[in-house]
């Protein structure tokens, strides 16, 4: 069976969802290709280890392709405050000092994802297809054909790689990356603590990496640790008694004492960034066009500003009678994300490399920059939208607009 599409999106993650939903009710006929379901969700499950904390343009994003409210339904913990703190000055960054009533907010990937993946079913122009195997990927003469283990063909005008990091289809039809490791990794630790639900996330940096304490739902919290591969692999042999005073006596007890540990994770911290993200007919998101140091959490943040912007490209030529396929018509999503993202890349490794550095002259200027953050109000305004995802070339989404008339 040979079935027609003008868009194919491969992988139904949280970016490739978002690029469905964003497509919603517009005249593309668009199939999202899964290859498994995540888990349903119960609020009597402990969280999950995966969290992110979605910008406020990612949340208004979310809400305008009408997927927040499922969010809320099941899990979110907004926060107001964001201290930053190394050892000779430390800042305070509140929402209020800016009229919004958060920062950020707080979710588990499964929750964002879920609530995506229901509202992307709900547009009658959308085929989810899950779960669903992808045997074959034949790209011939600028168009793409995808076989299923079905044996269920489907052919499309484009085909959106959101397939992550090691992208299947990034790699089939030929589009390179560039990539390198931090030589670190990071650890993750869910912890029940003895504060209820806080409103603040908290970073530290410490010559072996960041240390991060983020907020979730009751009484529980998430850590992020930072360190060399061998001092991570140590953390995580040890038992939890062990484990527990090692978090006892690195994290501060303003954050709420640490009574238990739930969990433990870690991966290997690496940089990856596709050197062109389109060919005729093929255009990559998310992960499988860049991965980001997660040292701020923006990875998903970028990820979700490029799939409301690939669906506004999409939509507005679809609308002016152009062929969404040509290779023109993608390289104008790729000029207007491209460099944003690489923006974002470059301050992730400044802002990594200059907090990592015990040179003196170094450690003058980052102590420098905190104290004046936290004395010049339009420059701690300035960094607080940034993280917030306000500034920049912004998509319709993100500001609250529809992109379907």
């Amino acid at each position: 069976m040979n079935e027609e599409y003008d868009v194919v999106i491969v992988g139904g993650g949280m970016v490739g969802a978002a690029v469905a939903c964003a497509l919603g009710d517009s005249d593309l006929k668009v199939a999202l290709i899964e290859q498994t379901m995540p888990q349903g969700f119960s609020p009597e499950q402990a969280h999950d280890l995966r969290v992110s904390a979605l910008s406020i343009a990612s949340q208004q994003i979310l809400q305008t392709v009408g997927a927040w409210d499922a969010v809320q339904a099941m899990r979110v913990c907004p926060f107001k405050r964001m201290r930053v703190w190394e050892t000779a000055g430390d800042t305070e960054f509140n929402s209020d000092a800016i009229a919004y009533d958060a920062l950020g907010y707080i979710v588990e990937n499964r929750v964002t994802q879920l609530a995506l993946l229901h509202r992307a079913r709900e547009f009658a122009n959308i085929e989810f297809l899950c779960p669903a195997t992808i045997t074959k990927l034949n790209y011939t003469n600028g168009k793409l054909s995808i076989e299923l283990d079905d044996n269920q063909v489907l052919s499309a005008k484009v085909a959106v790689g959101a397939d992550g990091g090691q992208s299947r289809l990034r790699q089939a039809v030929g589009l390179g990356v560039t990539s390198w490791d931090y030589q670190q990794h990071a650890m993750v630790i869910y912890v029940e603590t003895d504060y209820e639900q806080q409103d603040i996330t908290w970073q530290r940096f410490v010559p072996t990496g960041p240390q991060a304490f983020l907020p979730l739902t009751g009484s529980y919290g998430s850590i992020v640790w930072y360190n060399t591969p061998d001092e991570v692999r140590r953390l995580k042999s040890l038992d939890e008694t062990e484990l527990l005073a090692e978090l006892s006596a690195t994290f501060p007890e303003c954050l709420g004492k640490i009574n238990k540990v739930l969990g433990v994770a870690s991966f290997p911290l690496k940089r990856q960034h596709a050197q062109e993200y389109v060919k005729q007919g093929v255009v990559l998101v998310g992960d499988a066009a860049h991965m980001i140091n997660p040292l701020a959490g923006q990875g998903v943040n970028i990820g979700l500003l490029d799939a409301a912007m690939l669906a506004e490209v999409l939509i507005e030529a679809n609308n002016k009678g152009k062929n969404i396929a040509d290779v023109t018509v993608l390289k104008r999503y790729e000029r207007l994300r491209r460099n944003e993202n690489l923006k974002m890349m470059t301050v992730m490794d400044l802002f990594y490399r200059t907090f990592s550095n015990q040179i003196l002259p170094i450690k003058f200027i980052r102590n420098l920059g905190l104290g004046l953050a936290e004395r010049i109000t339009p420059l701690k305004n300035k960094v607080m939208r940034g993280a917030m995802g306000l500034e920049g070339h912004l998509p319709k989404l993100a500001k609250g607009e529809t992109i379907v008339s």
